[in-house]
C-alpha cells in the first residue's frame, strides 16, 4: 500500500479491457457460461446446451472450437490506437482456467496446446508495443471454478495451499517474466484471504525485484476483503462510478454490452451502450479522479465485432478534439456544476486551465456555469476545436454566462459532448 502509484496510470485516464477465452465459443448469456450451466444449472443455459449440442458434451469440448482464425493482432492494435486509449488489459486467464499463452502450469488447457495453437498473449503484446504507445496489461484470475486442487483447498477451509503454490502463483511469475505487463489486473479471489494467495509476498517481488518493478500498476482484488481497501488503484466493484471525488486513485471498469463481459451472439442493439453513454461515463469518471476501463468481448474466431470497433473509433474521434480535457488532468475543486446539470470539470495543471465539459448543447445558445470565479479582463473562454474566443459575462462573486458560437451541426468541432477551456479563473 505504501508504494507510490506510477504517474503514467493517472495521466492515462482511458483503457480498453478485452475479455476473450473459451467462453467466447458458446458466446451465450455471459462469460460465466460454465458456472451458470454446470454449477447453478440456470435454465436458459441448460436449454441452450440441450438444443444445440450432443448429450455428454462437456465445457472442455469447447476448447478445440476456440479457433481464432481471424485474429489479426496488428488490426486489434490499430483499433486500440484509434480509440484514444492509453492502455489495454487482456484476460490472460479467466475463472475457467484456460490460459491464452502456452502456460507450463495449465497442461492441455491453454491456447498453444488447444484451439488456436498460438500464443495469443505474446502476439497481442508484440503488436501493441510495435504499433502503438499503449501500455500493455494483463488480467489474471486467481481462482478457477472447477480446478480440483482449488476445490480441495476450499474444502479444507483454505488451511491447505496446493492450488496457489502449484498453479496460481507460478502462472503469475510466468506472465510477468514472459510478457512484462505494466498492469496486473487481478480478479477472482474465490472467497479466500490474501494469506492463502500469498498476495503480499508476490506483490513485494513485483514491486522490488520484477522486470516491471518501476512501471507496473495493480488493482485491489488480491484476496477476500482487499477490494476497495488495498492496492495501487481501487476498482471497488464492477461498473463502479461513484459520481463524486474519491481520496484514492480508482478505476471504473465497465462494459459496452450492458449484460456481459464476453461476446454474446444473443445480444441486441439496445444491449450496447451508445456513444453518448460512453462519453458521459468517461467524463464523469475522469472528473472524479478515476480512469475508465471500457470492455469489449471478441469472438471465438478472433474478431472485434463491428459494433465494438465503431464505439472505440467514436471515442477516439471525440478524444481527438477533447483529449486535453481528459489526459493528464487533475480533479478540480468542483466535479460537476451546481447550476447546469450535465457539466463536468477537470483541471489541466500545466496550462492552468479549467475544463468545463458539457454534454447537452443548450437551445438558448448560452451556457450558465455556477462554479467558476471569473476575473474581468483576464478570464478567457475557448471551445475546444473552435478558433475564436467566446464572449461571457460574470454572475456576481461566482458563476458566468457564456455565449456559445452559432454553428450548424456540420460546423461543430465534434458530437456527443463539448469542452469549454477557461483560463485565468480563480
Amino acid at each position: 500500500d505504501a508504494r507510490p502509484l506510477p504517474a503514467w496510470f493517472d495521466e492515462a485516464k482511458f483503457g480498453v479491457f478485452i475479455h476473450w477465452g473459451v467462453f467466447s465459443v458458446p458466446s451465450f448469456g455471459s462469460e460465466w457460461f460454465w458456472w451458470y450451466w454446470q454449477k447453478e444449472k440456470r435454465e436458459p443455459y441448460v436449454k441452450f446446451m440441450e438444443a444445440n449440442y450432443p448429450p455428454g458434451f462437456s465445457y472442455e469440448d469447447f476448447g478445440p472450437l476456440f479457433t481464432a482464425e481471424f485474429f489479426d493482432p496488428n488490426q486489434w492494435a490499430d483499433i486500440l490506437k484509434a480509440s484514444g486509449a492509453k492502455y489495454v488489459v487482456l484476460t490472460s486467464k479467466h475463472h475457467e482456467g484456460f490460459a491464452l499463452w502456452g502456460s507450463k502450469y495449465s497442461w492441455n488447457w491453454n491456447a498453444v496446446d488447444v484451439g488456436p495453437k498460438r500464443d495469443l498473449v505474446a502476439e497481442l503484446a508484440t503488436s501493441v508495443r510495435n504499433r502503438t504507445d499503449l501500455h500493455f496489461g494483463l488480467y489474471h484470475s486467481l481462482f478457477e471454478w472447477f480446478n480440483r486442487l482449488f476445490l480441495e483447498d476450499a474444502t479444507n477451509a483454505f488451511k491447505t495451499r496446493k492450488f496457489p503454490t502449484s498453479k496460481s502463483l507460478p502462472e503469475l511469475y510466468e506472465i510477468v517474466a514472459k510478457y512484462q505487463p505494466e498492469i496486473l489486473w487481478s480478479d477472482g479471489d474465490g472467497n479466500a484471504p490474501d494469506t492463502y494467495w500469498n498476495s503480499t509476498g508476490f506483490l513485494a517481488w513485483l514491486y522490488n525485484d520484477s522486470p516491471v518493478r518501476d512501471t507496473v500498476v495493480t488493482n485491489d482484488r488480491w484476496g477476500a476483503g482487499s477490494i476497495c481497501t488495498h492496492g495501487g488503484f481501487y476498482t471497488c466493484s464492477d461498473r463502479y462510478n461513484p459520481g463524486h471525488l474519491l481520496p484514492h486513485k480508482w478505476e471504473n471498469c465497465m462494459t459496452i454490452d450492458r449484460s456481459s463481459w464476453g461476446y454474446r451472439r444473443d445480444a441486441h442493439l439496445g444491449d450496447y451502450l451508445t456513444i453518448e453513454d460512453l462519453v458521459k461515463q468517461l467524463v464523469e469518471t475522469v472528473s472524479c479522479g478515476g480512469n475508465l476501463l471500457m470492455n469489449i468481448g471478441p469472438t471465438h474466431d478472433g474478431r472485434i465485432a463491428v459494433v465494438f470497433e465503431e464505439r472505440l473509433r467514436q471515442v477516439g474521434a471525440w478524444l481527438k478534439v477533447n483529449g486535453e480535457a481528459i489526459y493528464g488532468t487533475k480533479p478540480w475543486r468542483a466535479q460537476n456544476d451546481t447550476v447546469t446539470p450535465g457539466v463536468w470539470y477537470t483541471f489541466s495543471p500545466k496550462e492552468g486551465k479549467v475544463n468545463a465539459i458539457f454534454l447537452n448543447w443548450p437551445v438558448s445558445g448560452t451556457l450558465e456555469l455556477g462554479e467558476p470565479r471569473s476575473k474581468l479582463g483576464e478570464t478567457q473562454v475557448k471551445l475546444a476545436g473552435h478558433k475564436e474566443l467566446l464572449k461571457w459575462v460574470a454572475l456576481g462573486e461566482k458563476g458566468m454566462v457564456i455565449a456559445l458560437p452559432q454553428l450548424t451541426p456540420q460546423q461543430l468541432p465534434c458530437q456527443w459532448g463539448w469542452t469549454l477551456q477557461l483560463t485565468d479563473v480563480n
